[in-house]
């Protein structure tokens, strides 16, 4: 039954760590794995599965365990449970992580597109963010070998659950970023029962999805796929994906099993690209067509996007299999996957088509060793390798068609790193929890352009449907070749006064090495010419048509304190955090929004605060919240001196209430919340304003088999931008401002059997 129809729709993993810490569950826990969700906290799965049913009358749920794990890690963690976002309509990354603490996510185009994910402000400034983030699939990584991924490729809804980690502690995973790491768990087979959905809505939006398992007695299977499209809120916005997953399981004995995993993503929509907050607030659907010449001089700049149809296509594949052990106290995990991507994005003109084809391989080894008691490991020890290669192709954009091509070459990639922690149980009811972690990243960039020139195109800045004679420049080799290394520690001290309550203090070392689309980008082009133009009108003006800096890995420092903890039926999970960061990496656009390319800032300071609350107020009435406070900054910086970083909103609110009328039928009500104006340059001079949007929704269930929806979002009709572009330098006339969808309402039915 949808968690929106339980009178608890949030599993009280506060009383679950109460009686797990009760009853000896901890004992079983921190052993190795039997057939479970592939959770990728520390510990493994339980293997003592027998006493466990004795001890609390049932087998507790892989999101149970994740759950308590969750509770006592000395940092950032999280755990969401997918049902509460089951009976939602046009389910986006930011409705799956809304109520993950510490987590922004800001709608770009309104479906399954581009948004900006952060966590703790890693790779905030690139449009589109593309690093900052580990995602993964089960425990496999869905990256790339550099740390770079495509957002948006990810159906929420086919997970059971996401495991959400802040700041250090994705280090164990394999994480070289300073954000941290999403894993997002398949269900596994013999839990699955079949389950089907369809919904519409206004937009042209359309979704339906198929789940099904099979079981045997030492095997399970799952086999899923959804597919998801609308023509979208505005002018020139459409979007589709489709996505399938299969999963098997074998348990070859009684203490191993191999699980199977494979999975296909195709992706695509159209880059509605931004308007000025004159057009935003007279008519958020339609779409810019670029600056104007007044006098002659330029206003209003921006993407032509009417002539350029930016938009992006992409295809993924992944398999992979993981192998879990347990004998007594040892666990041994092993992992192997392979993940193949093509993906095409045709930028505005300044950028052009860049085109990506290549391949990544990932393994990773793992040892852990359980305490006496305790639901993490006493000893973990963790190996990660992925390494990759991708064909890199850059054409020009000729008025939304492939033109000529100006670029290419191979990227290559690889990343090694190893993990070892300690959770030691010291006096009383605390326990030191030690890390180090080293890392090594390689980044390569081979430059196969052969001919002497390389091409440029342009329109005419008064008329800009008429294309002006082509150009040529000269021929410069953009090869590079950059290595990076570091060791990470980290100390964590935790407290577990009473059963309800765990507090800790941590200290951490992060880093993060750029990626390749932090250490090669198309520069020197205009809203009306291509890179390596900057004055459309001289088509012999020699330029640089690509920016290759020799960056820095960012790093930094960070403090955190937090808090969990249980009172009657409110439970909570508060963390504060202050990093000092260096060399922070910025990719800088200009007030046309074209690119700059990538630098290093000096130092810069991070302070936060993220919380998350949910209650029970009566047996039929929950709240949920997640609140998100961000100060950004410089920090003596000769430009920006302490100024915000851009793109940061200071405080973000999400809340949830559910209200169950019957057993079978409930109300719903949330809201997204940014009750303060947001930086878009890092000059401080350009505001998105502050703003609040409303859903309301329903959900009927008259047999167990099966339920309807109805769903209304921003049901006051908000006009507001979502997001803007990320820019180092702006102007009041810029198009910047990404309007988020007007009101729009939704059906769906679903089948479970």
């Amino acid at each position: 039954m949808s968690s929106m129809l339980s009178n608890r729709p949030e599993p009280r993993s506060a009383a679950l760590m109460t009686t797990a810490m009760s009853s000896g569950l901890f004992m079983a826990l921190a052993a190795g794995g039997a057939a479970e969700p592939q959770s990728v906290f520390p510990g493994g799965h339980s293997d003592n599965a027998t006493e466990t049913i004795v001890v609390l009358g049932h087998r507790p749920s892989a999101l149970d365990i994740a759950r308590v794990r969750a509770e006592i890690t000395a940092g950032g963690a999280s755990v969401i449970d997918t049902a509460d976002i089951a009976q939602l309509a046009n389910v986006k990354l930011s409705d799956a992580l809304s109520a993950a603490p510490g987590v922004v996510v800001q709608d770009f185009f309104g479906a399954n597109d581009q948004p900006r994910l952060q966590i703790r402000g890693s790779g905030l400034q690139q449009n589109p963010v593309e690093r900052g983030v580990l995602f993964l699939q089960d425990g496999l990584p869905l990256n790339r070998a550099d740390g770079s991924y495509v957002v948006g490729l990810v159906d929420p809804r086919q997970s059971a659950f996401i495991e959400v980690f802040r700041g250090y502690t994705a280090n164990r995973l394999g994480s070289t970023v300073l954000g941290g790491a999403v894993n997002f768990v398949l269900p596994e087979g013999d839990a699955a029962g079949t389950r089907a959905a369809v919904e519409v809505g206004e937009y042209g939006h359309a979704f339906a999805s198929v789940q099904t398992g099979w079981a045997g007695e030492r095997w399970s299977a799952l086999a899923a796929a959804s597919h998801t499209e609308r023509d979208g809120f505005r002018d020139y916005n459409g979007s589709e994906r489709s996505n399938a997953h299969l999963a098997f399981t074998v348990d070859w004995n009684e203490t191993v099993e191999t699980r199977f995993l494979g999975g296909y993503v195709e992706n695509s929509f159209d880059v509605a690209g931004p308007l000025n907050i004159v057009a935003l607030e007279a008519d958020p659907t339609q779409v810019w067509t670029g600056p104007e010449i007044v006098g002659g001089v330029p206003r209003n700049p921006g993407p032509n996007v009417v002539r350029d149809q930016p938009r992006r296509d992409t295809t993924l594949y992944w398999i992979g299999s993981r192998t879990t052990a347990s004998f007594d106290r040892h666990s041994l995990d092993a992992a192997v996957s392979h993940v193949q991507s093509d993906d095409s994005f045709m930028f505005p003109i300044p950028s052009g088509e860049r085109v990506t084809d290549g391949g990544d391989t990932n393994l990773m080894l793992r040892y852990a060793y359980a305490a006496d008691n305790g639901a993490l490991p006493l000893l973990e020890m963790t190996t990660h390798i992925s390494v990759g290669s991708a064909d890199r192709d850059y054409y020009l954009n000729a008025a939304g068609h492939r033109g000529a091509l100006f670029g290419t070459g191979e990227l290559e990639a690889a990343t090694y790193s190893v993990n070892i922690n300690a959770n030691i149980p010291v006096a009383g009811d605390f326990t030191l929890s030690p890390s180090l972690s080293y890392a090594h990243a390689e980044r390569r960039f081979d430059d196969l352009y052969e001919n002497a020139t390389r091409p440029t195109l342009a329109f005419s800045p008064m008329n800009p449907d008429m294309r002006l004679p082509d150009g040529a420049i000269a021929t410069v080799d953009y090869s590079y070749d950059r290595d990076y290394s570091e060791i990470s520690p980290a100390l964590a001290l935790s407290w577990s006064p009473n059963e309800r309550d765990y507090l800790f203090l941590a200290v951490s070392h992060t880093f993060e090495p750029p990626s390749h689309n932090d250490l090669i980008a198309t520069v020197n082009g205009t809203p009306n010419s291509s890179a390596g133009r900057p004055n459309p009108g001289n088509p012999g003006l020699q330029a640089a048509v690509f920016s290759t800096p020799t960056l820095r890995a960012q790093s930094g420092e960070t403090l955190e304190v937090g808090w969990r903890g249980q009172r009657g039926e409110l439970r909570f999970d508060a963390l504060a955090y202050y990093s000092w960061l260096d060399n922070e990496l910025l990719n800088l656009r200009d007030e046309t929004g074209a690119s700059l390319g990538a630098i290093n800032a000096g130092e810069t300071r991070h302070f936060g605060i993220e919380l998350g609350a949910s209650a029970s107020v009566t047996d039929r009435f929950t709240a949920r919240l997640a609140y998100v406070y961000q100060d950004f900054r410089f920090h003596d910086d000769p430009v920006r001196g302490d100024n915000n970083l851009a793109g940061v909103p200071p405080h973000v609110v999400n809340i949830a209430l559910n209200y169950a009328i019957t057993p079978r039928l409930a109300l719903g009500a949330s809201s997204h919340w940014l009750p303060d104006a947001t930086p878009v340059d890092n000059l401080n001079e350009l505001y998105n304003d502050a703003y609040a949007t409303f859903d309301l929704r329903a959900v009927f269930r008259p047999t167990d088999t099966w339920s309807i929806f109805l769903e209304g979002r921003n049901i006051t009709d908000e006009t507001y931008a979502s997001s803007t572009l990320v820019v180092d330098v702006a102007r009041p006339d810029q198009a910047a401002y990404l309007p988020g969808d007007g009101r729009a309402f939704y059906a769906g039915l679903s089948l479970e059997f």
